[in-house]
């Protein structure tokens, strides 16, 4: 038994992959002109760009005078980028590279040759290069599952439940009854002989127990630990009489004394693992969340939530920690006058974004009345994250989908934890 090694990631760099793959996974081509290119670690970048200048040379074959200025534009954007390394990132490197027309729609002829370039959050370890009517994401999307998953078994000698740690939530997987009669006997019966029946049927049953676990913890789910708890001595007994595969055997992180088995168990051992779950994605985030509402609720002036007040104390650099859920879905728009630098700025939801954008440009500065501004959009979380850069700050991304997002949500879907507080 011990605690599991999880490697720590960066959420926000998370974030920022999930967010560009949500957005290339909704982009199209007009024809097949959309290159997705995987390099992986170790792979000679030369050999890289000579394979794209012989596609380059098959591109002028292409019979579309457009299609065929589209894909030669974009294998030379992406061997210029390619050129800029030394050699091949640690991890390896991924790039997007397509003629995609401009934001909100534009007539045929008015796209823009855009590359984006993908730091992959593991080691990649394929080669691909592949030139499409869309963008090959599934590779990086594969790579964002939490491959550190953990199992839970809560059982007694009345029932069994199998769940499963993965990601941003707990999933009961699965529960059963054990058919094992309880203590004390039915009349007709000697002690002796019930005794052997009940045996019998505890041993039938920790054997169906062993079978399943293999099944949902070997053959579907490879997980990285498991937990098993529930009340009484049944859980010890199943784990010293080595009814678990030998490879689950070795897996058990911890027992837990609980007060349920079954699906209730599961959750009550979730609840009770914190420490031997303590580098967990999920129980990190738990914790973060619970750290800024006790300081909320406990009135220190160290918890400060609502986006405008954590701007604010972000900017006078007061702010230690923002944690911020991943659903957030906000951007800020920024229109700087080029006659005045006068700047003005909003922070809209998504789809709002493009009238915004379009009223900036329509609009006169409000300081000197000109019409000519570039207008500018950043995610929220982009847009926080320069800021923290200069501040010192952390910031950390959770998932809105589990319950201490929700909490988070109920309070404007970010909070910070405070430096000091700046009331006294």
């Amino acid at each position: 038994m011990g605690k599991i090694a999880i490697q720590k990631q960066d959420s926000v760099k998370l974030y920022k992959i999930r967010k560009t793959l949500e957005e290339l996974s909704q982009k199209s081509g007009r024809g097949t002109e959309l290159i997705s290119l995987y390099v992986p670690q170790g792979k000679q970048l030369h050999e890289v760009i000579t394979s794209l200048r012989e596609e380059q040379g098959t591109a002028d074959n292409i019979k579309s005078d457009l299609t065929r200025t589209h894909v030669v534009d974009s294998l030379s954007k992406v061997v210029q980028r390619l050129k800029m390394y030394k050699k091949t990132p640690e991890r390896g490197l991924v790039m997007f590279c397509g003629a995609l027309p401009p934001e909100g729609g534009g007539p045929l002829g008015s796209e823009v040759v855009t590359v984006y370039e993908i730091d992959p959050p593991k080691d990649l370890k394929t080669f691909l290069y592949r030139c499409d009517d869309h963008f090959h994401v599934d590779i990086l999307k594969d790579m964002l599952k939490d491959d550190n998953l953990i199992g839970f078994l809560a059982i007694d000698s009345k029932d069994a439940g199998w769940g499963l740690l993965h990601g941003d939530k707990i999933e009961v997987l699965k529960e059963t009854g054990s058919g094992v009669a309880g203590k004390h006997r039915q009349g007709g019966q000697s002690a002796k002989r019930f005794q052997k029946l009940r045996e019998m049927e505890l041993t039938y049953f920790f054997n169906r127990v062993a079978a399943i676990t293999k099944e949902y913890f070997i053959d579907i789910y490879p997980i990285k630990g498991l937990i098993i708890s529930g009340p009484g001595p049944t859980k010890e007994e199943f784990i010293n009489d080595n009814y678990l595969e030998y490879r689950l055997q070795d897996m058990i992180l911890d027992t837990i004394d609980a007060s349920y088995s079954g699906s209730e168990g599961i959750r009550e051992a979730f609840a009770k693992s914190g420490e031997i779950l303590s580098d967990y994605r999920m129980v990190e985030e738990k914790k973060m969340v619970e750290d800024l509402f006790k300081h909320i609720n406990t009135n220190t002036g160290l918890g400060s939530y609502g986006m405008k007040e954590v701007i604010s104390y972000l900017k006078n650099n007061v702010v230690d920690r923002i944690v911020i859920t991943d659903d957030t879905n906000l951007h800020r728009v920024e229109a700087t006058c080029k006659r005045c630098k006068n700047i003005q700025e909003v922070i809209v939801e998504r789809p709002q974004v493009i009238p915004k954008k379009t009223e900036f440009l329509n609009s006169p500065c409000p300081n000197c009345k000109s019409t000519d501004s570039e207008v500018i959009e950043q995610d929220i979380v982009d847009y926080l994250s320069l800021i923290a850069t200069k501040t010192g700050t952390t910031i950390e991304v959770v998932s809105g989908k589990a319950e201490h997002g929700a909490m988070l949500s109920s309070i404007g879907k970010i909070g910070a934890v405070l430096r000091y507080n700046p009331n006294q």
